[in-house]
């Protein structure tokens, strides 16, 4: 059903123009691996999903979007699973560990928000891929965040950064490499402007 639902929405999505993605090298060719993305609108998620075809990303998404019966079942058929921001229990991490050590990957919002304004990353991303022992992809997205935009074909582009390990252990650990994270994907940001 994954396949079937991304191809559907890869084919519509190319209606309102082709999306620009740059570095796809960078992405590990097998292994568990996290995708820290920026997140502006429901738009990013889509083009981030179709861009990895045939890879499957698995998301965290907000509890929220699960109230809805019918939205539920759309995110549950493209791997989506949910997560209490405001009370954040073990699933936070054993869903996604138990993903990564299967060799799936992983997408994650680390800015907990649908925002474009500079947020602090948190650390969530940080704490998966350590206790996972995976490499995290930096990503970041300039284009459309809604249906209006996508009718004025507002350019679409995709980055990703070069695979970051963590090799740090620890709560200063966790801090230095939320950081390190957050320089990467701003640079990435500033990148794709200068594409535009």
């Amino acid at each position: 059903m994954y396949h079937f639902i991304g191809y559907f929405l890869k084919s519509i999505l190319r209606i309102f123009g082709k999306i620009h993605v740059y570095n796809k090298q960078h992405l590990p060719k097998s292994g568990g691996y996290v995708i820290a993305c920026t997140h502006t609108g429901w738009v990013d998620v889509l083009y981030l999903g179709t861009s990895l075809l045939p890879t499957k990303i698995h998301y965290m998404a907000k509890k929220e979007l699960f109230k809805n019966k019918a939205i539920a079942w759309l995110l549950k058929k493209l791997n989506a699973f949910p997560v209490d921001r405001e009370n954040p229990g073990p699933s936070v991490l054993k869903i996604p560990h138990h993903l990564l050590s299967k060799g799936e990957v992983v997408g994650i919002f680390p800015s907990g928000t649908r925002t474009d304004e500079q947020v602090a990353l948190k650390q969530g991303a940080i704490t998966i891929a350590q206790r996972s022992k995976v490499p995290i992809i930096p990503a970041a997205y300039i284009g459309p965040n809604n249906l209006k935009e996508l009718f004025l074909r507002k350019k679409a582009c995709l980055i990703f950064g070069e695979p970051l390990y963590i090799t740090a252990t620890g709560k200063e650990g966790r801090e230095h490499f939320t950081i390190l994270l957050e320089e990467k994907i701003n640079a990435l940001q500033r990148n794709l402007q200068d594409k535009k």
